[in-house]
């Protein structure tokens, strides 16, 4: 299917896209030759072919989703640079004087 120098301004236009002489000739050829290959596309059969949503048989390796103890306090600090109390120490951020 061949398109016309219109249909692509048409189109350019419809996408807010202003083109050039040497672009609408270019889009115009090569738009023509994407809408050839979909127009050989809807030659093949397809009826008895089954939808796909990939390509490749995958199937979920993720492990099941459930609960389980977490760290206690100590564990979680214990490869912590610094520890304040309970806390995580971390370096100021904030001059004394900033308000957030």
């Amino acid at each position: 299917m061949a398109l016309s120098k219109q249909e692509v301004l048409k189109v350019g236009a419809l996408s807010r896209i202003r083109l050039s002489e040497a672009e609408v000739e270019k889009f115009t050829t090569q738009l023509s030759s994407i809408l050839g290959y979909v127009d050989q596309l809807r030659e093949l059969q397809t009826q008895d072919v089954p939808p796909l949503a990939h390509a490749l048989p995958l199937q979920n390796v993720l492990r099941n989703d459930e609960p389980h103890a977490g760290l206690t306090t100590e564990q979680a600090l214990a490869g912590a640079p610094e520890a304040a109390g309970d806390f995580f120490r971390v370096p100021r951020v904030l001059d004394e004087g900033a308000s957030a």
